[in-house]
């Protein structure tokens, strides 16, 4: 090593912060910021000091290696996309208030890339042309840009951040599921020379589409994922996890109107009975987009996953105090036991083998104990309804899940031809 590559730690520059930002929120944003490794430009974006490069470019060797280890090449797109793409793909109105749009001096639409599926579409279109030339794996490490509501936590939720992103391309199946195998395994492998404690978890694939997807979560207590996980290994994010939740019954001989002056809660409602809120049921109310009434039946200690509610319903929007007194429902007092004719009702499988429930009566200050499955009502279609939590059963062990906290490192998917198909990207088949 020749004086020329040795940089002095006195003539780095890392400048020091003696105290704690005001804003920085966690362990992790307070270092960075005393240490010298970046600098807040803006909210959300920030600058990478010489340490804090240093940092990212070990962290993007790793990747690289990784990467190209299972034949993914490295390109570069611009962050700048043309509007018309995400035309296209029917993105551009469906992303929401994320994405980062503007104009250009001549009226034309543009966005700062959140992601990359739109414009590596329009790239291959016009480049792959035979089923001979497939697969094919792309990847870049680039800049990306999200309109965060809240930027916090430093650079775990900014505006402006680093990702790599990949993208391959099949002919069939079978060779989408095997780059999705290694994909996963060099996500993995990531994982492990970075040294973190990470799981991979069953996730919902949200705006970017498909069906089959698995996101790694490192765990930490600063994580704004909440997860799952059991011994067997299994673990999920607790809006895309199974819900085998454990309610309990309360056991009338009959069903019984219960005068419930003030109890508009489930927390309210256990208490007047002296119960646990796992042996009530929770009432939720929506429309579909067909603009039918939907009624849909949960375990009384868990949450709707309205992802999950959508997906059952052919979409859900919960009903507005207006809309549910135009069709004729009370608010803190519903239940399955008198409901509007016109209404469907879904219930949460996990309450399938409860016989009787303790439910509202559909009356102002009324409710229902021990009413009777199947005989005091109806169910019109079961379906797993809940957010997971700790303490349901393991989908595929049964014993307790337990609870833990994740900060979203990686996700792969499955996309289909989600984008292929909306864009008009093919090729020909070796039958022609």
């Amino acid at each position: 090593m020749t004086n020329a590559n040795i940089m002095r730690m006195s003539k780095i520059y890392a400048p020091t912060l003696k105290e704690d930002p005001a804003d920085a929120e966690i362990a992790s944003h307070r270092l960075l910021l005393r240490a010298g490794f970046i600098r807040k430009a803006a909210s959300g974006v920030y600058t990478f000091l010489p340490l804090g490069k240093r940092v990212l470019a070990k962290v993007e060797n790793i990747v690289r290696e990784e990467m190209d280890g299972i034949g993914t090449q490295e390109i570069m797109m611009p962050a700048l996309q043309p509007g018309e793409l995400w035309h296209e793909s029917g993105r551009w109105d469906d992303y929401g208030p994320e994405l980062m749009r503007l104009v250009d001096r001549h009226d034309r639409e543009f966005c700062l890339g959140p992601t990359h599926e739109e414009l590596i579409t329009a790239l291959v279109r016009n480049e792959l042309r035979s089923y001979k030339e497939l697969p094919l794996a792309l990847y870049q490490i680039q800049v990306k840009f999200r309109d965060e509501i809240r930027p916090r936590f430093g650079l775990l939720r900014s505006r402006e951040f680093i990702m790599k992103d990949a993208y391959s391309f099949h002919a069939d199946q079978e060779s989408l599921q095997k780059t999705y195998d290694e994909m996963s395994e060099a996500y993995g492998r990531i994982c492990d020379r970075m040294g973190m404690d990470y799981r991979p978890v069953e996730a919902d694939p949200g705006q970017i589409g498909g069906n089959v997807t698995c996101e790694f979560m490192a765990l930490a207590d600063a994580g704004e994922a909440e997860l799952v996980h059991c011994t067997c290994g299994y673990a999920a994010n607790t809006e895309a996890g199974d819900c085998l939740a454990r309610p309990t019954v309360y056991d009338v001989p009959a069903m019984e109107k219960v005068a419930t002056p003030g109890v508009h809660t489930i927390a309210e409602l256990a208490a007047f009975l002296d119960i646990p809120e796992s042996s009530t049921v929770k009432a939720l109310s929506g429309k579909n987009d067909e603009g039918k009434l939907v009624v849909m039946f949960i375990p009384g200690d868990h949450e709707l996953n309205e992802l999950k509610a959508a997906r059952v319903a052919g979409g859900f929007t919960l009903l507005t105090d207006e809309d549910m007194e135009a069709f004729g429902l009370h608010k803190g007092s519903m239940g399955p036991v008198g409901l509007p004719e016109n209404a469907y009702v879904i219930g949460a499988r996990s309450l399938q083998a409860v016989p009787k429930w303790v439910v509202g009566a559909n009356e102002d200050g009324y409710h229902y104990v021990g009413a009777k499955l199947g005989e005091d009502f109806q169910v019109d279609e079961w379906a797993d309804l809940c957010i997971v939590q700790p303490g349901d059963s393991c989908p595929e062990c049964g014993l307790p899940l337990e609870g833990a906290r994740g900060i979203e490192v990686s996700q792969v998917f499955q996309l289909g031809d989600k984008y292929s198909k909306a864009m008009g990207a093919t090729f020909m088949a070796e039958d022609g």
